[in-house]
């Protein structure tokens, strides 16, 4: 394989993960990933797994841009239910631990909240378990098996029965949102939300109004989220490219408008970004 080509795969990588840092090289860390079974494609992603075994001194961290979804964590490393969140995540590793992470799609948590609760509440904004999701008392059960379970294919089988038992299914409008958040994510010239909201036929405004009703972010929240994570793979990897060409890639009218929103999401600018990612690599 080419170093190009090695290149664009590594990037593919970065976005899928919402990784903004290389990944530690550290055998005693390791996080899985599982595909969602058919049956609940539109409503979980995948389920993550994540197990450290660190040393009393060592002290591992990883900075994520996560994804506009919730991510509903059980484990030793912050459970609970983490909605969109408008800054970068980073995750403190020291000890030993395990977590189990089911990945929701955008809009397929919505109908396990518990009455009272919307979208918009969780958005920068961390929930207990028993206080967001209104099967109580099932997830309880869930967080105790899951302790108890030693193989990945055991916790995964627990959490799909858990989400099949549960979640009484998605309905069109969650399906729509859906839809049009993975044409965001795949198009990177899709950088108007008028051009989303022509795509899904609704008005502007009907399509923010649904998006802040199923996800609790906005449309144009989600485009300029998608478009810093295309940014931050790319300079994570190594890849030297000329911000204003990538400003234009990604839609930007001047490169001036990418290193505002990447910095108010990453915390720092895109030069100063890809020297942090070069001294921790």
């Amino acid at each position: 394989m080419g170093k190009g080509a090695e290149d664009l795969r590594a990037v593919e990588a970065a976005r899928a993960e919402g990784s903004l840092t290389p990944a530690p090289a550290n055998e005693r860390v390791t996080l899985t990933r599982h595909l969602a079974p058919d049956d609940l494609a539109e409503i979980v992603e995948h389920v993550w797994i994540a197990r450290w075994d660190l040393d009393d001194r060592a002290h591992v961290e990883q900075e994520v841009l996560p994804f506009p979804c919730v991510n509903v964590v059980f484990g030793d490393h912050r459970p609970g239910v983490h909605g969109p969140v408008t800054s970068r995540f980073v995750a403190h590793l020291s000890g030993a631990g395990s977590v189990v992470g089911i990945k929701f799609r955008p809009a397929g948590f919505r109908a396990l909240l518990r009455p009272g609760i919307e979208p918009v509440q969780l958005v920068d904004r961390p929930f207990a378990v028993s206080r967001a999701l209104a099967a109580e008392v099932e997830a309880a059960a869930l967080d105790a098996a899951l302790a108890a379970a030693d193989t990945d294919a055991a916790k995964v089988d627990l959490v799909t029965r858990f989400v099949r038992e549960v979640h009484p299914g998605v309905d069109d409008d969650d399906r729509e949102v859906n839809a049009v958040g993975d044409l965001a994510r795949r198009d990177p010239t899709l950088t108007r939300v008028a051009w989303l909201a022509e795509h899904a036929g609704r008005p502007v405004r009907a399509l923010e109004r649904l998006f802040r009703s199923r996800i609790g972010v906005s449309p144009k929240w989600v485009i300029r989220r998608f478009r810093v994570q295309e940014a931050a793979a790319r300079l994570a990897k190594g890849i030297r490219v000329d911000l204003a060409a990538l400003a234009q890639l990604l839609g930007y009218c001047d490169q001036s408008r990418l290193i505002h929103d990447f910095r108010s999401q990453v915390g720092r600018t895109p030069a100063r970004h890809m020297a942090h990612c070069a001294a921790r690599a």
